[in-house]
């Protein structure tokens, strides 16, 4: 399979003078010259008659005739493919990688060449493929049992399969089942390796090392774990609180220990032995930890916990962890003590008092979690897990509990005051899967969903076993069903929903990145000002701009005419000020990163911050109305220093001047946010008038509504708010808690029953 090309580009020895009015495309030569084929990845030679000013380069690959999946695309900053010795600054020579192309196929690929003044230029080539051998997994022909349809609402398009067969898994398919990505480090099976996409890069594990492996086909050991008693990784990789969750065996604990290690260089940050945190709070109760907790021996793995999946929550600093043999518990990550424990009343550990002090009670017609895999956290802060209805099968695990003949996905919503689980969604196939090992749920946007039935028919005797993939959109609809054969797990054990479509390098991983708040702007406490924290060592890159006139091409009427925008430091002191974006020192800067305002009367400016707190305040010339936008930017998100919170003050109204307040959630995972709408409090600042009961709505980047408040205490996740010290001061203000995977989020800010005044929005970042 031809996965990945490197494109070679060639010095240019031509001498060129930089014309008045020309650009860095204009006066760069750029030739393909050839490429080297690979499995995984080709790469295209380059030639650059000047690599000094190149600032990217990125490869898109044209999807399949027909196909309506996202365009598999990547882009490599210019200090990158010199870091990585993919280019050569004295010779001009490039080594592009470009992974994704389909086997067996004539693919195009469209090149993008930007330039460090804003210029950019475009190439196209035709790179031909041989077919690929998938050794009988099924990866190049799947049974469609649905074709995947000619929707677009679905929000991911590329799935990384943790499978196990051949020789080249891992591997990435598309939503089409067209197989784009196969691994040049194979791993093993589920009860003896693991790996997982985190950061653009593959992590996988062989023994008792720990890999990371390039899209571009590069692959670096990370560490090896021997040293500590690890034998091998199992079941899952998944990501931590600072770096990666592996699940090592040593030789005293079988699946029964995580360890957070760092995902650059491997180093472990913490570990979790369940032997240990299980055995002390059983001895703690009362209860003796050695008629369940059972260590390895020689002569026995002794299975009694088997743990298969973890995932960190932001919002109340815990690690939920799925013991296959018992339940889902949910620990303290600072101390590991126990915070509660949700599963199956009818086994064992419920015997035990020490054990069932933690126990969730299941509201009515809600079903408990049994031999679950891929425990994981949604967008507005539910439990998700795949439930496999297998009950306990270690020895000494009796009663087993209750058996069920279907697997099924299922959601479920924590009221942790209350103690109490509801069951908020299933998707049950009618009951008619018998997947009794491995799989998994994923959520990625709000509501879209990608099931992995690992085993179908999994221990039927006669029965065929297989691999399904099932991926669902924010409305229910199933947009493709795909089936494989399979041994044991090997073909789908576990697989999680990615982006390919516009992946960098380097990448920027979960963090706010930009805010934006549009609001009508007056005089006095009516002026637009936005507020934002610097934390860090190190000094970030903003680009400021407050836009008025340009508003109009988006049909928004009464717009500010000329906006002024000023900016301050945490003691009052003005920084910068800038009426027209063009009088800006930096105003190349500006034009460079493709942030010029579309009108010459608005405003903008070109910062270096040190960490801090920042006001930005907005207001019309000569003392002009209208409605204006303020917005953020940051151009080094790579650097030791984060957006901690933005907020924007402005008059809420109805219609098109409620208070709106954009922001943008990093290239690559999840964040997690509190945002929060005020008004009542601001009083107290002698502000008026002020929004007497905001009310808060996000919606996502096609529009669609997917968290709303009015009163903060009302909201199921009130409790986070609060453990974060961000409740807000007036019950009549509004907060929400949002797990929000990469992409571009919208709150909406207005009155209760029509009312107006001044409000806040705000963003908090967790991270």
């Amino acid at each position: 399979m031809k996965t990945c090309l490197l494109i070679v580009v060639g010095t240019v020895f031509i001498v060129f003078s930089h014309l008045a009015g020309a650009s860095y495309a204009d006066d760069t030569t750029i030739r393909i010259t050839g490429f080297t084929a690979g499995v995984t990845p080709f790469k295209l030679a380059l030639d650059v008659s000047n690599t000094s000013v190149l600032k990217s380069i990125q490869f898109t690959i044209d999807p399949k005739p027909g196909s309506v999946t996202r365009p598999l695309s990547g882009t490599y900053s210019n200090d990158y493919l010199v870091s990585r010795g993919f280019e050569n600054p004295h010779t001009g020579d490039v080594l592009l990688p470009v992974y994704g192309l389909y086997a067996g196929r004539a693919n195009i690929v469209r090149l993008t060449y930007r330039f460090v003044d804003g210029s950019s230029k475009q190439n196209q080539t035709t790179i031909s493929t041989a077919t690929f051998d998938d050794q009988g997994c099924g990866y190049n022909n799947p049974t469609r049992l649905q074709p995947r349809t000619n929707s677009t609402e679905l929000s991911y398009d590329y799935i990384f399969d943790r499978s196990a067969c051949g020789t080249f898994s891992p591997v990435i398919i598309d939503s089409d089942g067209a197989l784009r990505w196969v691994s040049p480090l194979p791993t093993q099976g589920a009860l003896n390796a693991s790996s997982t996409f985190f950061d653009n890069a593959v992590y996988l594990t062989q023994g008792s090392r720990l890999f990371r492996i390039g899209l571009d086909e590069s692959i670096t050991l990370l560490e090896d774990y021997s040293n500590m008693g690890v034998t091998n990784m199992h079941h899952n990789i998944d990501p931590g609180k600072r770096g990666i969750l592996i699940e090592p065996d040593t030789t005293s604990n079988f699946e029964s220990t995580i360890l957070e290690v760092d995902s650059n260089d491997g180093h472990v940050l913490k570990t979790f032995n369940f032997a240990t945190i299980i055995g002390a709070a059983m001895a703690a109760g009362g209860d003796d930890p050695s008629e369940f907790v059972f260590p390895r021996t020689p002569q026995s793995n002794n299975d009694w916990f088997h743990n298969n999946g973890a995932a960190y929550n932001r919002a109340d600093d815990s690690l939920v962890v799925s013991s296959r043999e018992n339940f889902v518990i949910c620990l303290d990550y600072n101390t590991g003590a126990i915070k509660w424990i949700l599963g199956d009343p009818t086994k064992k550990w419920h015997q035990f008092a020490s054990l069932r002090k933690f126990a969730l009670t299941l509201a009515p017609g809600s079903l408990p979690p049994i031999g679950q895999h891929a425990p994981s956290i949604t967008y507005d802060q539910s439990l998700l897990l795949f439930d496999n209805g297998q009950n306990s099968l270690f020895f000494n695990n009796n009663p087993p509990g209750a058996q069920r003949e279907f697997a099924s996905p299922r959601k479920y919503s924590l009221d942790l005051v209350n103690k109490v689980a509801t069951e908020v969604w299933n998707f049950p196939m009618n009951e008619s899967i018998h997947c009794p090992f491995c799989s998994s749920i994923y959520e990625d946007a709000p509501h879209n969903y990608l099931i992995d039935y690992a085993i179908v028919n999994g221990g039927l005797p006669g029965r065929p076993n297989f691999g399904q993939f099932i991926g669902l959109d924010a409305s229910g609809e199933k947009i493709f069903y795909y089936q494989y054969p399979t041994v044991g797990c090997n073909t789908a054990y576990n697989s999680i929903p990615i982006h390919l479509e516009s992946t960098k390098f380097p990448t920027v991983g979960p963090q706010p990145l930009n805010l934006s708040t549009r609001a009508n702007v007056s005089s006095g406490d009516g002026v637009l000002i936005g507020g934002f924290v610097i934390t860090g060592t190190e000094s970030k890159i903003v680009v400021l701009r407050a836009l008025g006139p340009s508003l109009s091409d988006f049909g928004v009427s009464n717009v500010l005419s000329d906006p002024v925008l000023s900016l301050y430091n945490s003691s009052g002191a003005l920084i910068a000020t800038n009426d027209n974006w063009q009088s800006d020192p930096h105003n190349p800067d500006i034009q460079k990163n493709g942030l010029a305002p579309g009108n010459l009367l608005e405003s903008a400016t070109f910062q270096i911050l040190p960490p801090g707190a920042y006001t930005v305040i907005v207001r019309g010339k000569n003392l002009a109305t209208g409605i204006g936008l303020v917005e953020l930017y940051d151009l080094s998100p790579l650097s030791n220093s984060k957006l901690k919170n933005m907020s924007t003050r402005g008059s809420a109204g109805t219609l098109d001047n409620v208070l709106i307040s954009g922001f943008t959630v990093g290239d690559v995972g999840s964040t997690t946010v509190i945002v929060r709408a005020l008004g009542p409090s601001l009083g107290r600042f002698g502000v008026s008038p002020v929004l007497s009961d905001p009310t808060l709505t996000i919606f996502d980047s096609t529009g669609t509504a997917i968290a709303t408040n009015d009163n903060w205490r009302d909201d199921p996740n009130a409790i986070d708010v609060q453990r974060n010290a961000l409740s807000p001061p007036n019950e009549h203000e509004s907060a929400l808690v949002l797990h929000l995977p990469a992409g571009e989020y919208t709150a909406v800010v207005s009155g209760a029953n029509g009312g107006t005044g001044i409000g806040l929005a705000e963003v908090y970042s967790l991270h």
